[in-house]
């Protein structure tokens, strides 16, 4: 397990040293972890690697979790991909230009996920591509509260999707064949699948043929949930979120949302999925 004080030290207070430096020793790190996987990467093959004695690699990082840590915020600051492009308008179109980043960086580093440590200590860079995400999110008018709360979301869906990819990944280089092939080859599977009626009606009117991306549609419907927060949030409270009709303040409590009893029934009935 990291010294997370260690950690700290190295992250944010590290100093190069004359011949062998810490920056040689992550880069190095992070070649190999892109090449072979997390696993690959000791202190010994990185010695062999850069023709010091694992001793001296010591003497700059004390063990393999801290540098994962170093490795780590080294690719989170690498530039954005088409960062010299215009940038999106709004904060939902920036947002998901981060998200799809956030994906692209994973792709370039498969072994991220495999470093994802709720207790690893994040770096300057770590910590920069985040407060970009909050600074985005902070524009829509959505509480502090929330705000943290959207980016963790949409950064979480990110995380699963590059999970779900460095899987498939790693069994290819295992195996040395692709998801499309091995799933192409299971044909005693599919056999069995015709006693389904749901997935066999959707087979044949050709859900499978044309998929949709899987990330771009999680990820625009994950921003439609944070868009609708914020178009609750910003809510004229002074009119019916039902009719629009002009909405008496209440003599206490919190400001009534419904002109009426009817329309607050009726607003119940259509989050309920009784009315449409």
């Amino acid at each position: 397990m990291a010294d997370p004080e260690r950690s700290t030290e190295l992250l944010w207070e590290a100093k190069a040293r004359r011949g062998l430096s810490l920056d040689r020793i992550v880069g190095a790190a992070v070649e190999l972890a892109d090449a072979e996987g997390l696993a690959a990467v000791s202190m010994r093959r990185l010695a062999e690697r850069l023709g010091f004695t694992t001793m001296a690699l010591y003497r700059h990082v004390p063990g393999k979790a801290e540098l994962v840590a170093l490795m780590c915020d080294q690719v989170h600051s690498e530039p954005a991909a088409g960062a010299d492009a215009e940038q999106p308008h709004g904060w939902r179109g920036a947002l998901a230009a981060w998200a799809r980043d956030g994906l692209e960086l994973h792709r370039r580093h498969p072994w991220l996920v495999e470093s994802d440590d709720a207790r690893l200590v994040p770096g300057p860079h770590t910590v920069a591509r985040f407060d970009r995400a909050l600074e985005i999110v902070a524009g829509a008018g959505l509480s502090p509260a929330q705000v943290v709360a959207s980016v963790n979301l949409v950064g979480g869906f990110v995380n699963s999707t590059a999970r779900q990819a460095a899987a498939a990944e790693r069994a290819e280089r295992r195996t040395g064949v692709s998801d499309e092939e091995w799933w192409r080859d299971r044909d005693s599977l599919f056999a069995h699948l015709d006693r389904y009626p749901a997935l066999t009606r959707l087979y044949q009117e050709g859900a499978f043929e044309t998929p949709v991306d899987p990330f771009e549609f999680g990820l625009e419907r994950v921003l439609d949930g944070v868009e609708a927060l914020v178009r609750d949030e910003k809510r004229d409270e002074s009119r019916c979120a039902v009719c629009g009709a002009p909405v008496e303040d209440a003599p206490r409590g919190r400001p009534r949302g419904y002109c009426s009893r009817a329309c607050q029934q009726r607003a119940y009935r259509i989050r309920s999925g009784r009315q449409r």
